[in-house]
């Protein structure tokens, strides 16, 4: 028997199933007992491996293709009508020929598997923010992901009704053929097909593919905002909690920010930090004219390596229960997990995320770089009680920061919402690893949605513009930079939890309770309004992090301005107004 009468839903499905052929067809109804079913079915046949349920409960181990362990960007498509709205920066393919590619690569994909329904919400089901979607897989690692990232299940069909719409999502793993690899998007269809991966950024088609690349194009037609950014709820002493959103490059510190656990003093004072959401924000205007944010995700897929007791003791938490984890080692001796940095020294003995047998000492990784886990969100210790509000939470700053080792200051303020969007969309960060070229490349990344915007680039930046038009009490914007460097090349602001010393000026300034220095840049603290008792670093340590070099800044502009020239005449005259504005106050 068929869960749903929506008639969308039940010829999208048949026109699917005649293409792909599957053997058998399975509703996912949200029930423990069918995902049960599915982890005893996935252990059986090798898709995972079952931990030590006595010290990691409902935890399970799944090792992906060796040539499939990253989102590929370069096999990820907009498929807009016309090539000009995806923009420089996506990757596109008209529409039909797209399909028709597909469609030849799915077909039959399925025979001799069981095609997956799986009805999921982004949002709380029923609520202002929720957008449905159903994803059709034939992975069973996709389907357990997905119980974990997004609210599944029946009640997810009940609230879509008999004619609602939805986000239609189509995978196979097919044979994992490299170069048959593709994830496309169609935003005049509100469609999604992934192929020949079966990595969860490719295939878990709520997250990357739906909460950013098909939801930035609904914000833009619909009146709101599909953002790459973190929630953060800083309550103070007097108990009142205010509300930031932050978007931040890969590798600068966004899950730490999310998890964020205030230094001991401050503690001590009464302040605590709480976890709405650690990558995505779907915000809009509330009825008080506010800017109302909710995270569309119900769990966390993190990067593990690097992830340990001291770097972030939260998201550690969250991964101890009902996790999966992808592409970590394995601990032999006791059943568990394992990944570099989890703690100083490595046991004498792993299986690695290849499945080989690894000794300590070995030259190469035990856990891949790119290896993960998928934790609910109800294992965060200091997740918030907000995290289910229909409603959201509202915004009073939002923060764009970047990696830079001499030029950002370690934080200012915009002078206005369209210098802020300014900001945003010249965020940068500075290449830290060897590995991806050389080191110090300035890499710009508009407000972290690079690679996750659904269409042009500087159209989205249009839409920012916008969208200040509709707030009446908008957030103030900020930008942050926790990586000076000191001429030895070492971090000069210790980050992680102290970063509240700076979310402190942040969120004051956002209620209009702190005072304020103009540079040619934006405004800044004083440096002795950043509080740093107990810290070992002085007020002109603060100084010298807050300083603007104007050198450095001119030849900022000059990168600014080559790289808004990529995208020609459509970039907003009010942000080419900003960067003259910049360079006249560096003159």
């Amino acid at each position: 028997m068929k869960p749903t009468n929506n008639k969308h839903v039940l010829s999208w499905m048949d026109e699917m199933i005649a293409i792909t052929k599957p053997d058998e067809v399975v509703w996912i109804d949200g029930s423990q007992e069918q995902l049960d079913r599915l982890r005893e079915l996935a252990v059986a046949d090798g898709t995972m491996i079952r931990l030590n349920q006595e010290l990691l409960p409902g935890c399970y181990l799944h090792r992906t293709h060796p040539d499939d362990v990253a989102r590929v960007e370069d096999r990820t498509f907009i498929c807009c009508e016309k090539e000009e709205d995806a923009g420089p920066t996506n990757h596109w393919m008209e529409p039909s020929a797209m399909y028709k590619k597909l469609y030849a690569l799915f077909d039959g994909s399925m025979k001799g598997r069981t095609m997956y329904v799986i009805p999921y919400s982004m949002g709380v089901v029923g609520s202002p923010f929720a957008k449905y979607g159903i994803e059709l897989t034939d992975s069973t690692y996709v389907v357990l992901n997905m119980a974990i990232m997004t609210r599944v299940g029946t009640h997810v069909l009940d609230a879509l009704g008999e004619d609602g719409d939805f986000i239609r999502g189509l995978h196979s793993y097919g044979t994992l053929d490299n170069d048959n690899k593709y994830i496309a998007h169609f935003p005049q269809d509100n469609a999604i097909l992934s192929i020949n991966s079966n990595y969860g950024g490719n295939v878990l088609l709520g997250k990357k593919c739906f909460a950013l690349r098909i939801a930035s194009n609904l914000g833009r037609q619909e009146g709101w905002m599909a953002e790459h950014m973190l929630i953060l709820g800083v309550e103070n002493p007097k108990g009142e909690v205010r509300y930031v959103s932050a978007a931040f490059p890969s590798a600068c510190g966004k899950t730490n920010l999310a998890m964020l656990i205030p230094p001991e003093g401050y503690r001590k004072d009464g302040w605590k930090a709480w976890c709405v959401g650690d990558d995505i924000a779907w915000l809009r205007v509330g009825p008080d004219g506010r800017l109302w944010a909710v995270n569309p995700e119900h769990g966390f897929f993190g990067v593990a390596p690097g992830t340990n007791a001291k770097s972030n003791f939260n998201a550690l938490e969250c991964t101890k229960a009902d996790t999966i984890y992808t592409n970590v080692a394995l601990d032999p001796s006791n059943n568990t997990v394992w990944w570099e940095g989890l703690t100083k020294e490595a046991p004498e003995t792993l299986i690695d995320w290849n499945g080989l047998e690894w000794h300590r000492g070995d030259a190469k990784k035990a856990a891949h770089p790119n290896s993960r886990f998928t934790a609910p969100a109800k294992n965060c210790p200091c997740l918030s009680d907000q995290y289910e509000s229909p409603n959201g939470v509202p915004i009073s700053a939002i923060i764009f920061g970047g990696r830079r080792a001499k030029t950002a200051p370690l934080v200012y303020q915009s002078r206005d919402w369209v210098h802020g969007v300014f900001v945003g969309s010249t965020m940068a960060s500075e290449t830290t690893a060897a590995a991806a070229g050389a080191v110090g490349v300035v890499r710009r990344d508009p407000m972290a949605m690079l690679p996750f915007c659904g269409y042009h680039m500087a159209d989205y930046w249009q839409h920012w513009l916008d969208m200040g038009e509709k707030i009446p009490h908008k957030p103030k914007i900020f930008h942050v930079n926790w990586f000076r460097t000191d001429d030895e090349g070492h971090f000069i602001w210790p980050g992680f939890g102290d970063n509240l010393r700076v979310l402190e000026w942040i969120l004051a300034r956002a209620f209009d309770e702190a005072d304020a220095v103009e540079t040619p840049i934006g405004y800044e603290p004083r440096p002795e309004d950043i509080n740093i008792d107990g810290l070992d670093i002085g007020v002109d340590t603060v100084r010298d992090l807050l300083t603007v070099d104007k050198d450095l800044w001119r030849g900022e502009v000059a990168d600014i301005k080559a790289f808004y020239a990529k995208f020609g005449d459509k970039v907003p005259h009010e942000l080419l107004d900003q960067l003259a504005t910049l360079e006249h106050n560096l003159s």
